[in-house]
C-alpha cells in the first residue's frame, strides 16, 4: 500500500517536506558568482537507502530498555523488586531508541496505566507505598535472618532500602490542589 508520496508503507523511512528558506538566510550567491562548486557545495538531495543505521548509543539505550522491561516484569512476581520504576526507566530507553516500542510500551494494557499516571499526576497511592514499604522491609529482613550474607553485603541491601524509602517518602500520595 502506497503512503501520500508514492513510498510504500511500513518501509520504516521517515520523510518530511523540505524545509522553507529561513527569513534571515542570506540569499544564495548566484550561478558562477565566486565560488567554483566543489564538494563543500554539493547537497545530495535523495536520502540515504533504507532505514538510517542506529549508533552504538541507539543499541546501547535498547538492550538496556529491554533489560529494565524484563526486571520490571520479574519484580511484578517477586516483592523484591519494584515495578513501576523499572517500567519507567524501560519507557525512558525505548524513548531515546525505538518510537516504536516506546509507543508499545505506553498502550500496554497492564504496564501502560501505571506509566500514563505517574506521568500525569507525579504521585503513588497509599497501597502501592504501603506494599512497597512492606516489602522492602521484608526483603531486608528475609535477607538478614534466613540467607546471613557477610555483614557489607547487608549494609549494601540496607542502603538500597533507605533510598526507596526516602523516594517512597518524597512522592505526594495525592494530587496536589491547582
Amino acid at each position: 500500500m502506497a503512503g501520500p508520496h508514492g513510498r510504500a508503507l511500513g518501509s520504516g523511512r521517515v520523510t518530511s517536506p523540505p524545509a522553507a528558506p529561513r527569513p534571515d538566510a542570506a540569499p544564495p550567491p548566484a550561478a558562477g558568482a565566486g565560488t567554483p562548486p566543489g564538494p563543500a557545495s554539493v547537497v545530495d538531495p535523495a536520502p540515504a537507502a533504507g532505514p538510517p543505521r542506529p549508533g552504538r548509543r541507539r543499541w546501547g539505550l535498547f538492550a538496556l530498555a529491554w533489560a529494565f522491561f524484563g526486571l520490571g516484569v520479574v519484580g511484578a512476581f517477586l516483592p523484591v523488586l519494584p515495578t513501576t520504576p523499572f517500567m519507567l526507566l524501560a519507557l525512558w530507553a525505548f524513548s531515546a531508541s525505538s518510537p516504536r516500542f516506546h509507543a508499545w510500551l505506553w498502550d500496554h494494557p497492564v504496564f501502560g496505566p501505571p506509566l500514563r499516571r505517574w506521568k500525569a499526576e507525579r504521585t503513588l497511592p497509599l497501597w502501592v507505598k504501603g506494599l512497597a514499604l512492606g516489602s522492602m522491609a521484608a526483603s531486608l529482613a528475609w535477607l538478614g535472618l534466613a540467607v546471613r550474607p557477610p555483614g557489607w553485603v547487608l549494609a549494601l541491601a540496607g542502603l538500597g532500602v533507605a533510598a526507596g524509602v526516602a523516594f517512597l517518602a518524597s512522592v505526594p500520595t495525592r494530587p496536589r490542589a491547582r
